[in-house]
């Protein structure tokens, strides 16, 4: 058998811990991050104003923000799927176009997907469709490379890149209960309901039959 040309990690620890870790990598690397406990991760350059930091506190959540852009997103141990993929500059799946960038890693998702028994994932290869919610929760709209299923997003990811490479944050639905998540932005309480039935409707998880360390490794073997 052909050793695979991907490095992989694992790693445990906060949201906060596991987004802001100094990474050093110089060769092709699959990063399992298993988180500890359940956190709000804001984008980049979300405002700090879309959070009501007393709910998130009351409901026992941690707040961290991740480098790369995109809304928020609810980071829970068993309902999704926190998988990093590094690639090198010099390395022949290096894209220059950012949006063109995703693609091969929608494809491979899409076909870890299916190998999961789950029908008809489908890769967004066109530009991002915006939702009136989609600058507050990372999985009310759909960019390039992120996958659906029935027009539902399942696959949500984000890129940073440097001088040496391009980083890429994926999140995988297990389930989805877009109620939670918007209880602890700062919203009204019609807003919240608005916002609840909106994104109950545009996102959906790959379970119940389907867990996390199923989705991890189905993913590390479709990676090209």
């Amino acid at each position: 058998m052909a050793r695979s040309p991907w490095r992989v990690v694992e790693l445990a620890g906060s949201a906060d811990e596991l987004h802001h870790r100094d990474t050093v990598e110089t060769q092709r690397t699959v990063t399992l991050c298993r988180v500890r406990g359940a956190a709000l991760v804001l984008g980049s350059t979300q405002p700090d104003g879309d959070v009501d930091r007393a709910r998130v506190t009351s409901r026992g959540l941690d707040l961290t923000r991740r480098r790369s852009g995109g809304g928020a997103v609810l980071v829970e141990p068993e309902t999704l799927a926190w998988i990093e993929v590094y690639v090198p500059r010099q390395d022949p799946l290096w894209e220059p176009d950012v949006g063109r960038s995703f693609w091969w890693l929608g494809q491979a998702w899409a076909d870890a997907i299916t190998a999961l028994g789950v029908p008809g994932p489908d890769v967004h290869r066109s530009p991002p469709v915006a939702t009136a919610w989609s600058s507050w929760v990372c999985f009310a709209g759909v960019g390039p490379g992120e996958v659906t299923v029935g027009h539902r997003k399942v696959v949500g990811m984000a890129q940073r890149r440097t001088r040496a490479g391009a980083l890429f944050q994926c999140a995988a639905l297990v389930s989805w209960d877009a109620r939670r998540l918007v209880d602890v932005l700062a919203l009204t309480e019609r807003q919240r309901d608005e916002a609840a039935a909106s994104l109950g409707a545009v996102a959906a998880g790959l379970g119940p039959a389907v867990r996390v360390d199923d989705i991890e490794q189905s993913l590390v073997s479709h990676l090209p």
